[in-house]
Order: C-alpha cells, then sequence, then structure tokens
C-alpha cells in the first residue's frame, strides 16, 4: 500500500515555491541599479514588472489545465524551469545592456514560471486540506506576500557586492534550486482521502463534511454567473489595493507630511500585513465563510478609501493602510478556497489559473488609473475616492453571489447533492 504523504510537508513545499516566485515582488530593487548602469527611465524599468505580472496572469489561465492534467510536481518543475531561466536570463540581458532580452526573460519566461508556479501548489493544498481550505491556501500565498520582505535585504547586499548581473544569475540558480526540490514533494492526495479523525469528527458531528455546491470543469465553470462575480470582485480589491501599493509613499508624504526616509520605512514596515492578511483573512474564512469574508473587505475598504485622503493624525492613517493591505493580501489568499466552495475541485487549478487574469488586468488599470489621477488633479486623493466607489460596486456583487448561491443550493435540495456548509 502507498504511504501517503504528510500533508504540512506538502504545504511547506507550496511556500517554498511561493516564496520563490513572491520574489517579484522585491522587483523595485533593481530600479535604480538598472538606471544608473544604463540610463533607462522608470517606465523602461518598471516595464519589466509589468510585464510579469501580465504573463503570470496569461500563463496561469491557459496553463491551469496543464496543472490538472499533469499534476502539481510537473507544473512545479516546469514553473521552476521558467522562472529560474527567466532570472538567469535576466543576467544575460544585463551582460549585453538589452532592455528587450530583459523583457523577454524576466517579464515574459520569468512571467511564466510566475503563473504556473502560483496556481500548482494551491491547488493541490485545496484537496490536501478538507477541513481547512482557507487555512492552506493562505499558508501558501502567505508566502508570496512575505517573500518580498525576505529577498529585498539579499538583493541589495547581492548588487553591492557583486552586481547587477551577477546578482540575477545567483537568484536564479537559487530559486530554481528551491522550486525544484519543492515540486518533488508535491502530490494530490487519493481520491477520497481524508486526515486522520476529519472522518470520525463527521461521524461524531463534531465536524460537518466540507463538501461543495457543485462540480464543474473550467469551461463549465466561465459560463456561471457566480465564476464572473468572484472575477469582478478580485478585480476590483485588486486594482485599488494595487494602486495604494503603487503609491504608497508619496501618499504618506501628501497627506501626513513625513519626509521620503520615513515614508519609505513605513511602506516597508506595513507591507508584512499584506503577508499576515493572508493567513489570517484566509483562515477566517473557514470560520464565517468566504461569502461574508468578501463583503467584510468592502465594507471595510469603502470606509476607508472615502476618508483617508482626509487622516493627516500618522497612527491613524498608519492604520487605515495596514486594513487595506490586509484585505489586499487576503482577498488573494481566500479566492482559491471560495472557488472550491463553488465549483469544486475536480479542475480547480485551472478554474484559479482563468480567476487569476482578473489581477492581470489590475495590475495594469490600478496603478495606471492613480498615477493618471495625480497628473491630472495635483493629488491622489480623487483616485481614492473613485476607488472607494468600486468598492461599492463590489459590496452589492458580494450580495448578488449570495443570491446566486441560494439559487443553486435550493435546487440542489432533493438530489441527494452536499451542500458545502461554508457557504451562507
Amino acid at each position: 500500500m502507498k504511504k501517503t504523504k504528510n500533508r504540512w510537508l506538502i504545504a511547506l513545499s507550496a511556500v517554498g515555491i511561493h516564496i520563490s516566485i513572491g520574489s517579484v515582488y522585491a522587483w523595485s530593487n533593481f530600479t535604480t541599479p538598472l538606471k544608473d548602469l544604463f540610463g533607462w527611465t522608470d517606465s523602461e524599468v518598471a516595464l519589466t514588472f509589468s510585464i510579469a505580472i501580465l504573463f503570470l496572469g496569461l500563463s496561469a489561465a491557459f496553463l491551469g489545465h496543464f496543472v490538472e492534467k499533469y499534476g502539481p510536481r510537473k507544473a512545479g518543475l516546469l514553473a521552476a524551469i521558467f522562472f529560474g531561466v527567466g532570472i538567469m536570463g535576466s543576467g544575460l540581458a544585463v551582460h549585453l545592456g538589452s532592455k528587450y532580452l530583459l523583457y523577454f526573460f524576466y517579464g515574459a519566461l520569468g512571467g511564466i514560471g510566475l503563473g504556473v508556479g502560483y496556481i500548482a501548489p494551491v491547488s493541490t493544498l485545496v484537496k490536501w486540506f478538507p477541513d481547512r481550505r482557507g487555512l492552506a491556501t493562505g499558508l501558501a500565498i502567505m508566502g508570496f506576500g512575505f517573500a518580498a520582505a525576505i529577498a529585498s535585504p539579499i538583493m541589495n547586499m547581492l548588487i553591492e557586492s557583486v552586481g547587477v548581473a551577477n546578482t540575477f544569475y545567483i537568484l536564479g540558480i537559487s530559486y530554481f534550486l528551491i522550486m525544484m526540490l519543492s515540486s518533488l514533494y508535491l502530490e494530490k492526495p487519493e481520491e477520497g482521502w481524508l486526515p486522520d479523525g476529519y472522518k470520525q469528527k463527521i461521524t461524531s458531528g463534531k465536524a460537518k463534511p466540507n463538501m461543495d455546491l457543485s462540480q464543474l470543469m473550467a469551461n463549465e465553470a466561465v459560463k456561471t454567473k457566480r465564476f464572473w462575480y468572484l472575477w469582478l470582485m478580485l478585480f476590483i480589491n485588486v486594482t485599488c489595493g494595487i494602486a495604494i501599493l503603487a503609491v504608497a509613499k508619496p501618499l504618506a508624504m501628501e497627506s501626513i507630511g513625513i519626509d521620503m526616509t520615513a515614508a519609505a520605512a513605513l511602506v516597508g514596515a506595513i507591507g508584512i500585513f499584506n503577508g499576515l492578511g493572508r493567513i489570517g483573512w484566509a483562515s477566517f474564512s473557514d470560520i464565517i465563510g468566504r461569502p461574508a469574508t468578501y463583503t467584510s473587505f468592502f465594507v471595510l475598504q469603502i470606509v476607508i478609501f472615502f476618508f483617508l485622503p482626509e487622516v493627516s493624525i500618522k497612527w491613524l492613517f498608519m492604520g487605515m493602510l495596514i486594513i487595506v493591505y490586509t484585505c489586499y493580501g487576503g482577498g488573494f489568499s481566500s479566492i482559491p478556497a471560495y472557488i472550491g466552495d463553488l465549483f469544486g475541485t475536480k479542475q480547480l487549478g485551472a478554474i484559479h489559473g482563468y480567476i487569476l487574469t482578473a489581477w492581470a488586468a489590475a495590475g495594469l488599470a490600478g496603478p495606471l488609473f492613480a498615477a493618471w489621477i495625480k497628473d491630472t488633479t495635483g493629488s491622489y486623493s480623487g483616485s481614492l475616492t473613485f476607488f472607494s466607489g468600486l468598492f461599492v460596486i463590489a459590496f452589492f456583487i458580494s450580495l448578488l453571489i449570495r443570491v446566486d448561491i441560494n439559487k443553486l443550493k435550493r435546487s440542489n435540495m432533493g438530489k441527494n447533492t452536499p451542500l458545502e456548509n461554508q457557504v451562507s
């Protein structure tokens, strides 16, 4: 009989992959060195990051079926190859002084590794943790959120000691090895597997079976209203959150009058809450349910984005930004569990990939809109008020999806179709 793997080591392997690919959020460490070396503009350097996020969304969407067909181990190894080659190739691009090669290696190839690496372990974890879906996905995606805090000092140290090109070579090899070793342990559980003691708890009534509202293929899921409700909710949450991430430093200087150094320290410190929000909100969603979690995101941020431009008290401003950062991270970590609740785990990786196109679209829309409002009005306050209005729309969508869920629950009555205990 085949020995069942330790699901917590599966979770650790997922964290290993996400900590590696999450280093993309530390891209700004290369901005000044590349500008100094080649005289490139901020926009030319920043385009590398934008291309990577774009390819993350596209590859997640188009290669989600690859993850389901070939399993998490092969998908993880594919991600390791693309991401490792992408980072190492960036070193070659710097040696040759070619920004177009940098766009190709870091942006396109690295972005493909990002997309596949993001969804492969997450879809697997949901299947290993039927009793704690939110916690499981939160653990992995927390690694993505914390990666920048881990990678930034290492990148700065390497750039100062060995130069930009060699930094890319070292990082590329390191991330490839971490992702490869992590991927080798990944595996789906056997059909019908349940964790020790969980079946007994269900039998004794101490736990409810965590079964799904439906079991749909990816191409079936995209034809439902609730898929597009999820897409829109994630798009709005990420658009507004990533806009704040992009302008947090100048926004803090403009609003509470601190200097550039203090603003940078503030952004770095509260960035930790991006990671904490991923594990915190996802775990909390196991208790209150995913619909209530998303409604909470939007209620909180409607108020915060509306009043933030008027806040001049430092501790209050910082507290409001912290809440926004946790909601931003929590939106990412709660969505895979929400997908499992609504569509089942049959093709969760592929459905998750389709949903992540909202991230790619938001990554372009949010920062560009915030910058346009700043250029047009001379202040960020106009964009924050607009984003508050977007959260009002998201709030109503979070109510509409409940209507759709309740209709499906009623239609399932009498069909012996088990209902998701979390969806309410």
